[in-house]
């Protein structure tokens, strides 16, 4: 055995320090792990924000760690056990001592399955907990994000944001930090119960190390790699789903079935093909670190099998059948630990990774906030006045250019104009939806900016062209700013702007299911659903914009009907293409480049014979031809 301490020793050393190369290479930062954006947030940054969310869960991480020292007392402590049993058995030892180590053995078993069942239970319920106050934060602050942000970020990044991302933070405090914590102080436990057992075994056992620091560090590179090959694949395929089954209609219209069945296909195959190289990358790893625990216990066998027929003795310590059997058990304990670092280590920096997104989505401040002494206004008689406005989407790309005007309380004035001259814009603005550059826009009198956002919300009801309706029913629907407000106000709302109409041929009236945005609903009866969303929450200024824009004729006609109505309740904005719609406004408002041109009631703009006399001299004679094609022949 002699002829063996210098090979051994070196090894040992060689493998010792090739332990604390692996901890180390495993946890260094990888910048080319954050694939499709920069990293801006150190490790340590993220870990102190993660913190928030575990602090108050601290007594449950806690209560954690202290019964996973008894796992990780029953992973130490079981194989010296069972050499005992070993050499109890051998040396024909009392019955009653033999009892007595086995029932140790079966209390310290008994002991840890409970502490490892107690173990997932808790950080399962504290994970659930973490993850709940995760999302409920991320999707308030997305809520007050401003318009312009929600523009110009793919709705698809915030779900994956509030869903996939937040699940890998949950894995991190469910299973990741714990495991890597239990593994670290297995590894460290018996190497050091191995050193004491016997010095020459444990360093013919370091040997193996270089070779599985070797195997983790092609493993760590290769698996990266499919990973991010699986994510990509994984994030096309769905981003081609929703677009593609969102416009489906089109698809079947000009039967592109085929070629968009190839192009799904050519995406799965891919997805299938990185899937398979992940399934690859693993399926080499796992067997090639078995490979060397075979061949560890292979050399304790030949070692300690000799030392053991030869009676050797190193250091004063004999290697019996007993420690034999100890090492046996120790290194499959020693090998599994160091298997699974390699993974979880990659988890863990793919935890970040996502940690670093959603706190990339905090650090996005709304731009549109309350100014510090914003008042709070109960109550507002409906009168606006823009002065010398500008306004610019972008840098300074101008929509709107010195607007100056003002509307009356209970005034209804009307906007037209060519597209993008900045009609829209104007009722955006009125809502704090963006903020101006220059100039001031008044409500009675109070500049906009010095009322809370959502108290100057609450005093406008908005009918938009493009009707969102939400899942759930017809009611839900229309009580969407409050709750509480009894059925028949409801239906009186709705009787009031002809939605009545549409809900009472309904077979479950106001508890008629709506499905996702509405599509079980027509653009013209979606539109008066939203009519009596705004009427029954009773605002003070009313903003319509483009209401009557691509419905039917029986559904113009009632929406008609509910503008004459509207009309009369307070002070309405609207915005129309069909000047039929305007003609008995108030003041009519003509916009071109983002500047006022005309202004006026219908008969004084027609009087001028300007742009407003152009537009409708031009929407008079379409009328005037279709109704002429439409009209009986006679011969």
């Amino acid at each position: 055995m002699r002829e063996y301490y210098p090979l051994l020793i070196l090894g040992g050393i060689i493998g010792t320090f090739s332990l604390i190369f692996l901890i180390a290479y495993l946890t260094m930062k990888d910048k080319k792990e954050a694939i499709g954006f920069d990293r801006h947030m150190k490790d340590s940054e993220i870990v102190k924000r993660l913190l928030k969310y575990a602090r108050p869960h601290i007594k449950s991480f806690l209560l954690v760690l202290f019964v996973m020292l008894f796992s990780i007392a029953y992973d130490i402590i079981s194989p010296l056990l069972i050499g005992n049993i070993e050499e109890m058995i051998k040396l024909d030892f009392p019955m009653k001592k033999l009892l007595i180590l086995v029932a140790v053995y079966a209390g310290i078993l008994v002991v840890s399955l409970v502490c490892t069942y107690i173990q997932a239970i808790v950080l399962q319920k504290t994970g659930q907990k973490i993850l709940s106050a995760l999302r409920e934060d991320l999707f308030a602050h997305i809520e007050n994000l401003s318009h312009n942000q929600l523009n110009n970020i793919p709705v698809g990044t915030l779900v994956t944001r509030v869903t996939n991302d937040t699940n890998a933070i949950s894995m991190l405090f469910t299973n990741i930090l714990v495991n890597l914590i239990k593994n670290s102080f297995v590894i460290v436990g018996v190497l050091t119960a191995m050193l004491c057992l016997n010095y020459l075994l444990t360093l013919m056992v370091l040997c193996f190390v270089p070779f599985i620091v070797l195997f983790s560090v092609i493993f760590r590179k290769f698996s990266r790699r499919a990973y991010r090959r699986v994510k990509d694949g994984t994030t096309g395929i769905n981003t081609f789903l929703s677009e593609n089954l969102s416009g489906m209609k089109i698809i079947q219209i000009f039967n592109r079935e085929e070629q968009k069945k190839q192009e799904f296909d050519a995406k799965n195959r891919a997805l299938a093909q990185a899937k398979r190289q992940q399934i690859l990358v693993f399926g080499i790893f796992r067997p090639v670190v078995y490979m060397l625990y075979i061949s560890s216990l292979l050399c304790l066998f030949y070692l300690g099998g000799k030392g053991y027929i030869e009676n050797f003795s190193f250091l004063g310590q004999q290697i019996t059948s007993g420690v034999l059997v100890t090492f046996y058990m120790y290194i499959s304990k020693f090998f599994n630990p160091i298997q699974s670092l390699a993974e979880q280590f990659n988890w863990l920096q793919s935890a970040f990774a996502s940690a670093e997104k959603i706190f990339t989505v905090f650090d996005m401040q709304p731009q549109v906030i309350d100014t510090e002494n914003a008042i709070e206004l109960t109550h507002t008689k409906g009168e606006i006045e823009f002065r010398d406005v500008w306004f610019a989407y972008k840098d300074e790309e101008w929509v709107l250019k010195g607007v100056s005007f003002k509307v009356n309380a209970g005034d209804t004035v009307a906007f037209v104009g060519s597209t993008g001259s900045g009609k829209t814009t104007i009722l955006s603005l009125l809502c704090r939806n963006y903020d101006i550059q220059k100039g001031e826009i008044l409500l009675d009198g109070i500049n906009i900016k010095n009322i809370k956002i959502a108290s100057l919300r609450r005093q406008f009801g908005q009918m938009l062209q493009d009707v969102f309706l939400f899942s759930g029913t017809v009611r839900s629907n229309i009580l969407l700013r409050k709750e509480g407000i009894p059925d028949t106000e409801v239906m009186q709302a709705c009787r009031y702007v002809n939605a009545d109409k549409i809900i009472d041929r309904l077979p479950n009236g106001l508890d008629e299911e709506v499905r996702e945005r509405g599509n079980n609903f027509s653009q013209g009866q979606r539109q008066l659903i939203s009519f009596a969303r705004t009427i029954v929450h009773k605002p003070a200024v009313m903003i319509l914009d483009e209401a009557t824009a691509n419905i039917d004729t029986e559904t113009e006609v009632l929406i008609q009907d509910s503008l004459e109505k509207l009309m009369k309740l307070g002070t309405l904005l609207m915005v129309a293409h069909r000047l039929s719609t305007i003609q008995h406004a108030d003041k009519i408002i003509y916009l071109s480049k983002g500047k006022i041109v005309e202004e006026g009631s219908h008969k004084e703009l027609l009087a001028k014979k300007g742009r407003y006399y152009d537009l409708y001299m031009l929407q008079y004679d379409k009328e005037q031809i279709k109704k002429s094609a439409n009209s009986p022949k006679t011969e």
